[in-house]
């Protein structure tokens, strides 16, 4: 199920200068909102700080009930990132089985109730096996067409591939709120549009959906970001990098 998102003069104020001010956002629940801009206009910051990774300085902005930014750790537990550079960065030397795994026992210890973590272990197995078939399905990542499979090491995958294993990492968690950043990077025209069929996808299955882009794609709650002088915040990226040590383990 997913969660409504609201904003009204949301703004967020570093070192140097505005990252992002004024935003304002309506949003139903299961929509997919598309914050676009240019690279370095504070796209990323205000996706860290919608999904409680990043504190706001000014304005409010409401995640279903909860409040930012007096909410930021109920928010990130109902939240789940994709790809962030900087932040979520797949380990290219790990496989996506080891990756899918790793993943899973975070989910179990972590995000998993004291009764879950006391079934007997074959139950506990077969639990996560499903969580992670569905997170596959939801993501549209058959690992059977990978090179090596599940064995397959992330340095070998496409962008696009890529894109959906951290799609499914982040889904195995059913969050009700999904961050994904620079969708439309480095994709060709066709792999743009699976891109954001995949994000469409995954909105209308319950999941609301917030994604990074240059350009909106049509049928999205489009959030614009505005390009900033250069003695302004342009640390964009540095900032999302800084996100979690700010924030706590998200």
């Amino acid at each position: 199920m997913g969660t409504s998102v609201t904003a009204e003069g949301f703004g967020l104020k570093g070192p140097r200068g505005w990252a992002f001010r004024g935003v304002g956002i309506n949003a139903e629940a299961g929509a997919l909102i598309a914050v676009e801009g240019p690279s370095g206009s504070g796209r990323t910051c205000l996706l860290l700080a919608l999904t409680g990774r990043m504190r706001a300085t000014e304005g409010h902005a409401s995640i279903g009930r909860l409040r930012l930014p007096k909410q930021l750790a109920a928010v990130r537990r109902i939240s789940a990132l994709g790809p962030v550079s900087g932040v979520t960065d797949l380990d290219p030397a790990l496989t996506v089985g080891e990756h899918l795994h790793e993943r899973a026992l975070l989910q179990r210890r972590f995000g998993g109730s004291l009764r879950a973590l006391l079934r007997p272990r074959a139950e506990r197995v077969a639990a996560a096996k499903e969580r992670i078939d569905a997170a596959l399905r939801a993501a549209g990542l058959d690992t059977g067409d990978l090179p090596k499979g599940r064995r397959t090491a992330v340095r070998d995958l496409e962008r696009l591939e890529a894109l959906r294993l951290s799609v499914a990492l982040a889904l195995i968690g059913e969050p009700r709120l999904l961050g994904v950043d620079d969708v439309d990077l480095k994709l060709s025209d066709a792999e743009r549009a699976e891109a954001w069929a995949l994000l469409r996808s995954v909105a209308a299955s319950g999941t609301t959906v917030i994604a990074v882009c240059t350009d909106a794609p049509s049928g999205s709650v489009v959030v614009s970001t505005k390009s900033r002088n250069d003695d302004s915040e342009n640390n964009d990226k540095k900032g999302a990098a800084n996100a979690l040590a700010e924030t706590g383990r998200a």
